[in-house]
């Protein structure tokens, strides 16, 4: 069976998340939303949520962001609220200086399944981008998928290859898909920053280099590069991503685990591993973005481990140390830095 066929025939198991949307009904709080679905159905000209500003202020006034050694930051927490709910299903954290444009800083998902962007532990980016502004040369061609792009453009002054609020993979549940149009202009007036056809071209380039196998996919990050001295940053969430862009490359499930400290190890190891073997999936690796949710991301087949981001990942298979096809330089939480090589030049 393919990994586009795994894909789909998992959405319909209950027990298993693999790349899943959230399904016909969304359930949250725990009530079925019938009558905001029927709503969403028939009334399709707006978007079916919207960002409602609740707190503003300094780096000082988020501590957990873990950002005060950047103070000229104007940041703020925009909650997502949906019509007919009370309760808000996310939360943004939006950052700029001066008059930039706005860029997502952080995201909490209070619902069970992704939505727009996906959780993560937020002094990771804190600690990862002064080691970006140290050591990376300031003229290097910084590849990183596009939200992690303008993180790093906004807290080092550094201009990455992607700018602009490129909103790929756009993780909204199946039953928005007859608002996908409002949804995208709703997001383009909020975030500004809207991407050219080039940039829009140049990260399919990126998506496709992740996917291929590693040979074929430098080539085509050296071509990203334009021919300057090349960085590229990747994170273990990434494989989520791609796999929503190119699930005919690469197959991903995922699944969150309960963990009851730091002195839980083992217990998680045991439980990954057994949900692992009962799904016939092919390798995983995990991540924690919380002090008590491990999430394990898994590949579904053999063919999934041999691409490019597969194999730059901390995964049960890959061995990044001595990946040659790229040279790792950094790694902190979910964050991994290569610095990619320049072409060897041809021998007669």
């Amino acid at each position: 069976m393919g990994a586009a066929q795994t894909m789909e025939s998992a959405l319909t198991r209950p027990s298993s998340k693999i790349l899943p949307s959230l399904g016909i009904i969304l359930v949250a709080g725990g009530f079925l939303l019938l009558g905001w679905f029927a709503f969403l159905w028939f009334d399709p000209g707006q978007a079916p949520y919207h960002y409602r500003l609740v707190e503003e202020g300094g780096a000082d006034k988020f501590p957990k962001l873990a950002l005060n050694a950047w103070p000229d930051l104007k940041i703020s927490k925009q909650e997502m609220h949906v019509e007919g709910m009370e309760e808000p299903i996310a939360a943004a954290y939006v950052a700029r200086r001066g008059n930039s444009k706005p860029v997502m800083i952080g995201w909490e998902n209070h619902v069970g399944e992704p939505m727009f962007s996906l959780d993560s532990k937020l002094s990771e980016l804190s600690i990862l981008v002064p080691a970006i502004s140290k050591h990376m040369p300031k003229d290097a061609a910084i590849l990183a998928w596009w939200d992690t792009s303008r993180q790093i453009q906004l807290l080092t002054g550094l201009e990455p290859v992607f700018t602009s609020h490129l909103s790929e993979p756009l993780i909204t549940p199946s039953v928005w898909k007859p608002r996908i149009e409002a949804i995208q202009k709703y997001e383009r007036d909020f975030w500004g920053a809207p991407p050219s056809e080039e940039e829009k071209r140049k990260f399919q380039r990126f998506a496709d280099a992740l996917s291929s196998e590693p040979t074929e996919g430098v080539a085509i990050l050296r071509e990203l590069t334009g021919g300057r001295e090349g960085y590229i940053v990747v994170h273990i969430a990434d494989l989520y991503k791609l796999g929503l862009m190119r699930p005919d490359r690469i197959g991903v499930a995922y699944k969150d685990f309960p963990v009851k400290g730091s002195g839980d190890v083992h217990g998680l190891n045991a439980m990954v591993k057994r949900w692992e073997e009962d799904n016939k999936f092919n390798t995983h690796t995990v991540h924690g973005f919380s002090e008590n949710i491990m999430r394990a991301y898994f590949l579904t087949d053999e063919k999934s481990t041999k691409t490019l981001l597969a194999q730059m990942l901390p995964l049960t298979t890959s061995l990044i140390l001595d990946f040659e096809p790229l040279q790792m330089v950094y790694k902190e939480g979910g964050y991994l830095v290569y610095k990619i090589p320049s072409p060897q030049p041809a021998t007669n």
